[in-house]
């Protein structure tokens, strides 16, 4: 199958109108928030027209920042993969985060909900890339290809900015990355029809959402595809072992302390965790 690309956003490695100050105080303000678990007020209110170029500097920023602290990563997440969001946010294709190493968690993790903003919870496909990728990408099966395992998964999001957020804010919020979930049950592609993956998300024993993997972009591999192309026009490359998160499909849940959910893959497994 060929792959009618959508591009990246023109000028995403292009300065934009914010100054090198301006993106060095917004990045520590990020990193204050999340410390001190406050939302703090959305940079576009104090910078309006905030744009997608600004916002990703500030989320290099940010990466930069947290790896001379001695913090890893892992590899990357998609966001807003749905054409309908797409659209309602004014936008021609997704966004991106980078997924930190401490934050990635196995099936029945507990984890604490009181050091977080306004956590949610989703259910996604993790890509866990075979080899690395640095050639543009044409189809899904140079994807699949160049895919170790595909694994059932969560993706838990905080807000560390307070509403009315745009799409800049949540981007250079490292597009909200607060934690991956992952299933013990791991799959080759030629053994998961990714395209066509359904999952049940329950909170507290209660089915809430339901999803189908083909809502994002049409399949999961045309999300990872896109990431993999605008990675490569920013200078970056998808690499051997990253966690690629291909993107919610179904809504996300929100989390308080106490709750316990359960996502439920049918044929491919089920993974759940917990929040105190």
């Amino acid at each position: 199958m060929r792959l009618t690309m959508v591009e990246a956003p023109s000028g995403l490695t292009e300065l934009g109108g914010l100054t090198e100050l301006d993106i060095r105080n917004a990045a520590e303000a990020i990193l204050r928030a999340e410390r001190e678990g406050e939302a703090m007020p959305p940079l576009s209110g104090q910078h309006s027209g905030l744009s997608l170029d600004d916002a990703y500097r500030i989320q290099d920023l940010l990466t930069r920042m947290r790896q001379q602290q001695g913090i890893a990563l892992a590899g990357y997440k998609i966001g807003l993969t749905w054409l309908t969001t797409q659209i309602a946010c004014d936008l021609d294709a997704p966004i991106h985060g980078r997924i930190l190493r401490h934050a990635v968690h196995q099936s029945g993790a507990s984890l604490s909900a009181k050091r977080l903003v306004k956590p949610h919870v989703e259910v996604e496909l993790a890509f866990i890339m075979g080899r690395d990728i640095d050639r543009p990408i044409e189809n899904l099966d140079e994807v699949l290809a160049a895919t170790d395992r595909i694994v059932p998964a969560l993706e838990l999001v905080d807000h560390r900015m307070a509403p009315p957020r745009i799409v800049a804010d949540t981007v250079a919020d490292n597009s909200a990355f607060a934690g991956v979930i992952l299933a013990e049950q791991r799959f080759r592609p030629d053994d998961i029809d990714s395209r066509w993956v359904g999952a049940t998300l329950s909170r507290n024993g209660v089915v809430e959402e339901t999803g189908l993997s083909v809502i994002g972009m049409g399949h999961p591999a045309t999300c990872v595809a896109w990431l993999a192309n605008t990675l490569l026009k920013r200078g970056e490359h998808l690499a051997e072992g990253d966690i690629v998160m291909s993107g919610a499909f179904a809504r996300a849940l929100p989390v308080a302390s106490g709750d316990v959910f359960k996502a439920d893959f049918n044929q491919y497994g089920t993974l759940d965790v917990s929040f105190t």
